[in-house]
């Protein structure tokens, strides 16, 4: 993790803001739940399933974990699907990432969840997981989170057809929307269109990942396809001007994860990152950590490190919070709920 940063505010003293940071109440709209999974609990599920890793410490996993690069992102992210085999297991890893979100004050996640990789688990079994471990999490922490069942883009249209009929039969029921993620590189997201108008037939939003490792054409091609009602990641809008115009007046929310940008090599660094060119354009921006321990970061951490290289003030963290509750699918009485709730946390001395 990287280390906490002193920061600079012209409102606030350093220890001040760092502290805002640290402990306000957050939401996040972007981040997978197999990619959140940390090495204590990796290690633990290979142990349960009898599954032998390259280590067998905790210590020598997150040495393993440090990102190389996406090939190899791909094996970890693909060997921590492998070791998870029951019910039991998709419970123990939702419980994990929802102690995690808990621990930095994380009250709302919206988690893209890859049903199809654990497709040997029957799906109402998967769902019904997960919902044990939302109403622990509930209960115990103070915290809850709304699945985005996605297509991984490297299987086929019809086995597309069937991840979408799993978004309409848990919607409601812990499902919030439906996605798309994988490699964008020759895996369009008009290749799945019939997936996508089976679930907006029936009243699902949609959630696709898009202008990441591929440009604008892959951010219309969500938006033409799917109507995506949030475009996760989309950096790369800013290649095409049109695009950016139709961005800033239609408003469509940015899930922007900075590291996970920079490990991806879309930026060389976060200073060169265009976080602050889509802020300036009045693009709608949401900060987020996508796969976190995967690129050595999380939620509270990309707030510090953002706040430190862009020297982002106390009003554009409030903006940016603001941003993420309004812009997640939550009904509007909670969302005003928390709105209130981080403006007493502000308005206090938090």
């Amino acid at each position: 993790m990287t280390q906490s940063p002193n920061l600079q505010s012209p409102n606030l003293p350093i220890a001040s803001l760092q502290t805002l940071i640290v402990a306000m109440p957050k939401v996040e709209l972007h981040v997978h739940l197999q990619g959140a999974t940390q090495p204590e609990t990796f290690l633990a599920l290979a142990k349960r399933n009898g599954i032998q890793l390259p280590y067998d410490t905790v210590e020598g996993l997150r040495q393993w974990y440090s990102f190389r690069d996406f090939d190899h992102f791909i094996e970890i992210y693909m060997t921590i699907c492998d070791c998870v085999r029951t019910p039991d297991d998709i419970e123990l890893m939702a419980r994990e990432f929802l102690k995690g979100q808990a621990a930095q004050n994380i009250k709302w996640s919206e988690v893209t969840y890859t049903a199809w990789l654990h497709r040997q688990i029957p799906w109402t079994d998967q769902l019904a997981a997960i919902n044990r471990a939302r109403a622990w999490a509930q209960v115990e922490l103070g915290v809850d989170m709304g699945l985005i069942i996605d297509i991984p883009r490297i299987i086929t249209a019809e086995e597309g057809l069937i991840n979408a009929d799993w978004a309409i039969d848990g919607y409601g029921n812990g499902v919030i929307a439906f996605g798309l993620g994988g490699p964008e590189v020759g895996n369009p997201a008009a290749r799945y269109k019939a997936g996508f108008d089976r679930v907006r037939a029936a009243g699902v939003p949609c959630i696709l990942h898009a202008g990441e490792t591929v440009g604008p054409d892959s951010i219309w091609d969500a938006i033409h396809t799917a109507n995506t009602l949030r475009i996760g990641h989309g950096v790369r809008c800013v290649e095409d001007p049109d695009l950016v115009t139709y961005l800033r007046e239609s408003q469509i929310p940015l899930e922007v994860s900075p590291t996970s940008n920079v490990c991806l090599k879309v930026y060389a660094s976060l200073a060169q990152h265009t976080l602050p060119q889509l802020l300036a354009e009045g693009l709608y921006v949401t900060i987020n950590s996508d796969d976190p321990p995967m690129f050595n970061t999380n939620l509270t951490n990309e707030w510090l490190v953002c706040t430190q290289t862009f020297g982002w003030d106390i009003d554009m963290l409030k903006k940016l919070n603001l941003n993420a509750i309004r812009a997640s699918l939550l009904p509007a009485e909670r969302k005003l709920q928390l709105e209130s709730e981080f403006d007493r946390f502000v308005a206090t001395g938090f």
